[in-house]
């Protein structure tokens, strides 16, 4: 769902745009970003595969996506991106995830026809955002 609005309700709210062109905007000292890029090509999935040490992935993986919330003042950055919460997947290794329907369909079908998967293809993380702080923050 995208969300628009003009100028003056972002100037009700107390908000501005914010420059250049990118999406988001500025309120009480703070930049909320939002960055819409697309899917990773094969071989920036390769890469990220080699960068966490594995081969599974999710299907499509758009990477270069994020959210960043700013503190224009202090330079304190929260953001959430795909990477980061891949990494968090990765460290938390949990086991596969077991689903009661298909522990009854294991059984009905031939051993050849089973997918077995050794890894958590829920890619549950416990990735809750990645702070950062820029050091030329306004002041």
């Amino acid at each position: 769902m995208e969300w628009e609005s003009d100028e003056r309700e972002l100037k009700a709210a107390g908000a501005e745009p914010l420059p250049d062109g990118r999406s988001g905007l500025r309120i009480h000292g703070w930049e909320i970003e939002s960055r819409k890029r697309s899917i990773l090509t094969s071989l920036q999935l390769q890469q990220w595969e080699e960068e966490l040490q594995t081969s599974h992935l999710p299907e499509m993986v758009f990477g270069d996506n994020s959210l960043v919330l700013k503190h224009v003042n202090t330079g304190t950055k929260i953001h959430f991106n795909a990477l980061d919460a891949l990494v968090g997947w990765k460290h938390e290794a949990l086991p596969p995830v077991e689903v009661p329907a298909a522990a009854k369909w294991k059984f009905r079908s031939k051993p050849l026809q089973q997918v077995v998967l050794d890894y958590d293809y829920t890619f549950t993380t416990p990735y809750n955002g990645s702070e950062t702080v820029e050091r030329n923050a306004e002041v």
